[in-house]
């Protein structure tokens, strides 16, 4: 699996936590579990500094790693299918915003291009003959 890839599980994966944490039967404790795990990584107070280069991040990976694998053990097994589920179905969404925003992007960046050049070709041509 390529680095393109593990990122957009890992974002696929905080969604899943987040939708989690929102589900009206998730438990108190895995909400917390999860506000100490954000408050952590969001905190500028750290064991490791993160500005330390190579070792700076390895703090902030470890509490990521050790949170998201105690809240698949405390949140229900329905929940987190229930939230997998509503996950996919948000991303196959996204999916399709992104199609349809490029099927009018494109065209309408060509046409812009196509605009762009015709305006300087006649610019250089005014020029041109201005000078002749």
């Amino acid at each position: 699996m390529g680095l393109k890839e593990q990122a957009q599980q890992v974002q696929k994966e905080a969604h899943v936590f987040y939708l989690a944490f929102k589900h009206p039967r998730m438990h108190w404790y895995a909400r917390l579990v999860a506000i100490c795990t954000a408050s952590y990584l969001l905190s500028p107070i750290q064991l490791i500094p993160s500005f330390i280069p190579g070792i700076g991040f390895l703090d902030d990976l470890l509490v990521l790693f050790l949170g998201a694998k105690l809240l698949r053990k405390i949140t229900p097994a329905d929940v987190m299918t229930e939230c997998r589920e509503l996950a996919e179905k948000a991303e196959l969404g996204r999916k399709d915003e992104i199609g349809w925003a490029a099927a009018v992007a494109v065209p309408v960046a060509v046409v812009g291009l196509w605009l762009l050049v015709g305006l300087a070709a006649s610019a250089l041509m005014a020029a041109w003959i201005h000078h002749h």
